[in-house]
């Protein structure tokens, strides 16, 4: 791994008793990048989140950001560090300007600097105007915003966003992914988010997609979408286990079942669609063909959807 690493990990593992959280996990990000751990809830990316933002010790292996190891030297790591937490971390009595404050103090931040370094994370995030207001007046999406001042003020190098867009409605998420973009252009930040909302990630420069603990897949958007190889072909028909043997004797490849209906990747789909009506006359009932996307990445991986992982974990099937 080279110099300009801003996170090096190296064979992470962690578990809580005897279940895994993180299998092996190795990869890295370059200063200067726009990084998603993408995954269903339960992957491993709030696991492996606490672990980068020095809060928990991982089992195995090693994790560095700027070069510090997060559990030798957790404090210089730390002053590396702005973090982002998926819940809210604000006193909601408190004005915006009095949160950033009592950040400022822990950080040893006191006087002018802090006060200067207060209004110009506030303007910077388009609160200006309101700095002086209690924050449990303030909507979600604003809120939100005084955590990215928050985490921002004592001018970090890395920036860590645990589900930034949680409870945030469409236009605060697209905003936020512009500022981050304005952040990682103007002044070097490298940001690492974790997300399971698939347009987020798409917004990324590079993503590690996560499930039960590992690491399947890494890479920019697009190429792990030209992993694929071609298009998405899914069928619709009564009888969706023998249309799928059948298809995969006569035209070979891996064609699948998934939600009662029968998926193939192949390139030139529309092309393909025409051989499949013709070769089974009556026994499709409707067809779609479309570019992949990063959930389709996922279920070539996995073999399931990406929220009916989330969808088991709920009734307790996944460990």
């Amino acid at each position: 791994m080279t110099q300009t690493s801003a996170i090096e990990v190296e064979h992470l593992s962690h578990r809580y008793g005897a279940r895994p959280a993180l299998e092996d996990v190795s990869f890295s990000v370059s200063a200067g990048e726009i990084f998603g751990l993408l995954g269903p809830n339960g992957g491993g990316k709030t696991t492996l989140f606490r672990v980068l933002s020095t809060l928990l010790v991982p089992t195995e292996g090693q994790a560095r950001v700027f070069g510090d190891d997060v559990v030798r030297r957790p404090l210089a790591a730390r002053r590396r560090i702005g973090v982002v937490f998926q819940s809210q971390s604000l006193d909601r009595k408190l004005t915006a300007v009095e949160n950033l404050r009592h950040q400022g103090h822990l950080y040893g931040l006191r006087g002018a600097p802090l006060r200067e370094r207060s209004r110009e994370m506030l303007a910077r995030v388009g609160l200006a105007e309101r700095a002086h207001e209690p924050v449990e007046r303030l909507s979600g999406g604003l809120r939100r915003r005084v955590e990215l001042a928050k985490g921002l003020l004592h001018h970090p190098d890395l920036l860590l966003l645990d589900e930034p867009s949680s409870g945030l409605d469409a236009g605060a998420r697209r905003d936020l992914r512009l500022y981050l973009s304005r952040l990682r252009d103007t002044e070097g930040v490298t940001v690492l988010l974790t997300t399971h909302l698939l347009d987020e990630a798409q917004a990324c420069d590079r993503l590690a997609i996560l499930d039960r603990g590992r690491l399947l897949a890494m890479g920019s958007p697009d190429s792990l979408r030209k992993r694929i190889g071609g298009d998405v072909v899914v069928l619709e028909t009564q009888d969706p286990e023998s249309l799928c043997e059948e298809i995969r004797k006569r035209f070979g490849g891996e064609p699948s079942v998934l939600d009662g209906r029968v998926r193939i990747e192949r390139a030139q789909g529309h092309k393909f669609v025409t051989d499949l009506v013709e070769a089974f006359p009556g026994r499709i009932d409707a067809v779609s063909v479309a570019k992949p996307t990063l959930e389709d990445v996922f279920i070539q991986q996995t073999g399931h959807r990406f929220w009916e992982e989330e969808r088991d974990q709920e009734r307790g099937k996944a460990p």
